[in-house]
């Protein structure tokens, strides 16, 4: 089979995602199942994947769709315990001594806090914490995910303590080929690593520090009464300044101290400069933006979450430093858990269930459960329900609401993320056992196709593949794992810098987090707005877009133009 038509095979369940969700408005619960079984058809009857193996490879999904889940339930509880206590009302007062403007919450809210619990968290944690907190406050819930899916770009390729380069571009790279090379040229990996670390800040501080802005004035084109683009445009140096607040500390992070803290310190420093600037009213100017009254609002803008914010039965007082401890308790804990240099996480980690050599297959489906952030979450609950002095009922109503939410987006998961197993083990085929060369996994396939046919130009196009990947796995680390010594290839034949096109790599797979279905299912259910994933792609498809083309252009200025050293490292 030429790889052309491997490429349309591996293509195709893709496309068809596309047209369901996108182009025909399908429900993710009723398009995914279709997906799932087009995946396993091609799969087996094209790419001649056995059975036993598709059957391993959905088990492996169907241990990530359990953490995940656990991560949304998480969410939603700590959500309700804060609205049953009271602790919500506190926290939306709050916000008046700092804005009541929506835009000015974006920038706080969304950019800069989501960020930092990206940088401490990762997986998609973020979406699930910041879109309820922004529905709480005052937000439709389609704005709130549509803001919470944006969240997930800049921040994401040092999510979870950096993650995605510690461990997906680290293993993405692990070959002797790689090793042969760097010590050829007398560098280590470190230093090698150190050089992708230094470009991917760059990049994405020069593209990210427009996020604030494109959030706002799609809040304002989507959600606004005027339904204008440029309505959000008189808030543009306070959002530029929240951009910079961010990237300025994220970048130098990054150069000297390498791809652990960017997020965490970049979010960490930007949280505190923007706060104590709004308070002041610096930058922000006279005129004041709302959505309309929530009358008005239609069916779509609305989830099925309804978030009490005033004060519950018998009345009582939540401070605000308490209404808010909850949240800075979840983001310190989870930085804690994820810092290499502690040995915390590693204790935790070190309690693992696993099901090694699935039906004889190979494959193996693993979970560390202390060291999920839904086990984090829920300490919080539970310190929560201390703190804020809460009664059964209450505790009981929180866990009785919280469960209930869950049906849908497990049902609609429980096919999105055994479809991204079945795609990511089809390089087990038998092919092989024909007498001919066993097919690459249908993600290589796309992309050696679209390498083959591009050339010189890669640079424009390398985010491109890194976003294919999370888009496809829901994950940055995911993707770098799949592509990143694919990436590394193309690059050496090419004969251009090879931590350039991986840190593209790198940068593209977290703009390709703004479109990853599971990841959208996963925000929506945190609100109830399970059924309307595909006009949240609408609109999220927009920055990914932005994204994408103007990493891909600094790659090429910074490739033909400035001039980076190449082949191997650049640097």
């Amino acid at each position: 089979m030429n790889l052309t038509i491997q490429a349309l095979v591996a293509v195709a369940p893709i496309v068809l995602a596309g047209v369901l969700l996108i182009a025909l408005r399908v429900a993710a619960k009723v398009a995914m199942p279709v997906v799932y079984f087009a995946a396993v058809l091609l799969a087996w009857a094209v790419w001649r994947v056995d059975l036993l193996h598709i059957a391993a490879a959905s088990i492996q999904g169907m241990f990530i769709t359990v953490d995940i889940l656990l991560i949304i339930f998480g969410a939603i509880l700590l959500l309700k315990t804060l609205e049953r206590s009271g602790a919500m009302a506190a926290i939306r007062a709050s916000f008046g001594n700092v804005s009541q403007d929506r835009r000015v919450q974006v920038v706080i809210v969304a950019w800069l806090f989501g960020s930092f619990i990206e940088g401490a968290s990762g997986f998609g944690t973020p979406a699930a914490i910041a879109a309820p907190l922004m529905v709480a406050l005052g937000f439709p819930a389609m704005a709130a995910v549509m803001l919470g899916m944006m969240i997930q770009s800049t921040a994401v390729t040092f999510g979870a303590v950096g993650t995605p380069i510690m461990i997906g571009v680290t293993d993405g790279l692990a070959s002797p080929e790689v090793t042969a090379q760097l010590n050829a040229a007398g560098l280590t990996f470190e230093q090698h690593r150190q050089t992708i670390t230094t470009y991917v800040v760059l990049l994405h501080a020069i593209t990210g520090t427009a996020m604030p802005t494109l959030m706002v004035v799609m809040m304002t084109r989507f959600y606004g009464s005027a339904k204008s683009w440029t309505e959000g445009l008189s808030i543009l140096p306070f959002t530029v300044f929240g951009g910079l607040a961010f990237t300025v500390p994220y970048f130098l992070t990054g150069v000297f101290l390498g791809p652990e803290f960017p997020s965490l310190f970049g979010a960490a420093v930007g949280l505190a400069v923007v706060t104590i600037a709004a308070k002041r009213g610096f930058l922000i100017p006279n005129d004041h933006w709302d959505f309309p009254d929530a009358k008005g609002w239609p069916p779509d803008w609305r989830g099925t979450v309804r978030i009490d914010t005033t004060t519950p039965e018998p009345a009582k007082q939540i401070s605000t430093l308490a209404a808010w401890l909850p949240y800075g308790l979840l983001a310190v804990l989870l930085a804690l858990t994820r810092m290499r240099q502690l040995p915390i996480g590693r204790a935790l980690q070190s309690v693992r269930l696993a099901w090694t050599d699935i039906l004889g297959t190979g494959i193996t489906a693993s979970t560390t459960p202390l060291y999920l952030p839904a086990t984090i979450l829920f300490v919080v609950v539970a310190v929560t329900w201390g703190l804020h002095r809460m009664d059964r009922r209450q505790i009981l109503g929180s866990l009785r609401e919280s469960s209930g939410m869950m049906i849908g987006a497990g049902f609609v998961l429980v096919f999105t993320v055994p479809m991204v197993r079945v795609y990511i083990n089809s390089g087990v085929n038998n092919y092989a056992f024909a007498g001919g060369e066993a097919l690459p996994s249908m993600p290589i396939a796309m992309a050696t196709w679209v390498a083959n046919n591009v050339g010189a130009v890669w640079p424009l196009f390398a985010p491109t593949i890194g976003a294919l990947g999370a888009f496809i796995a829901g994950s940055n680390t995911v993707s770098n794992l799949m592509f990143s010594l694919f990436q590394h290839g193309v690059a050496t034949q090419l004969a251009i810098s090879t931590a350039l096109v991986v840190a593209l790599q790198a940068v593209g797979a977290a703009a390709g987090n703004m479109i990853a279905i599971h990841n959208v299912v996963a925000a929506s259910a945190t609100v109830g707005l399970l059924g309307q994933e595909g006009a949240t792609l609408r609109k999220t498809i927009l920055p990914t877009i932005y994204y994408l083309a103007v990493v891909g252009l600094i790659g090429l200025i910074l490739m033909y133009v400035i001039g980076v050293p190449a082949p191997l490292v650049g640097g």
